[in-house]
């Protein structure tokens, strides 16, 4: 399979189903965000990580895929698109889950926390905010052209996971978190 096609020379790229699109519309920046959050995962899962929190990321990697291919599909042609996975409750729960795992040895939060104390959880953080635009991007595309549900829902869920796993792994490195307290006027 060649990796250069030169179809999309001209700055359009095709949807499954076929439609062809300009690269910047809001479907292909959807896609694209997830894609660009995958990596940032990749580059958080390549910190040393505890063997749990790699082995979540990866099975997240796997439904960003999934996230992806929803997204790449054309609504108006989805009977002739690749057969595609679809995202389950189950999904969502397992963030959750995990959310609520991690937790249980955090500290409670009383301020807001600055990102950084150490790269992995730098990286982490950094990752949040390219799935948080991914989310605005797809409420976005949702209201033009609606899809799966669970995908907001599973982006949202993501989005929050990130944040305790930046503060479980702060905590397994000894990684101060810094306190956000506003200056006050005088």
């Amino acid at each position: 399979m060649k990796i250069y096609t030169k179809t999309g020379d001209k700055g359009t790229t095709s949807l499954f189903g076929g439609k062809r699109v300009a690269k910047h519309n809001i479907r292909i920046d959807s896609y694209g965000t997830v894609d660009e959050l995958n990596a940032n995962l990749g580059l958080v899962r390549d910190q040393d990580l505890d063997t749990d929190s790699k082995e979540g990321l990866i099975k997240i990697q796997e439904k960003l895929f999934t996230l992806g291919a929803i997204l790449a599909s054309d609504p108006g042609k989805a009977s002739k698109a690749p057969k595609i996975p679809e995202l389950q409750e189950e999904d969502i729960v397992f963030l959750e889950k995990e959310i609520d795992r991690m937790n249980e040895d955090l500290p409670e939060m009383t301020h807001f926390v600055l990102p950084g104390g150490h790269t992995a959880v730098s990286h982490c953080h950094v990752a949040r905010t390219v799935c948080r635009r991914a989310e605005r991007i797809c409420a976005a595309l949702f209201n033009l052209e609606p899809f799966d549900e669970k995908v907001l829902q599973y982006l949202n869920r993501l989005s929050d996971y990130l944040f305790v796993l930046a503060r479980s792994i702060a905590k397994q490195k000894n990684a101060d978190e810094v306190k956000w307290i506003p200056e006050t006027k005088k």
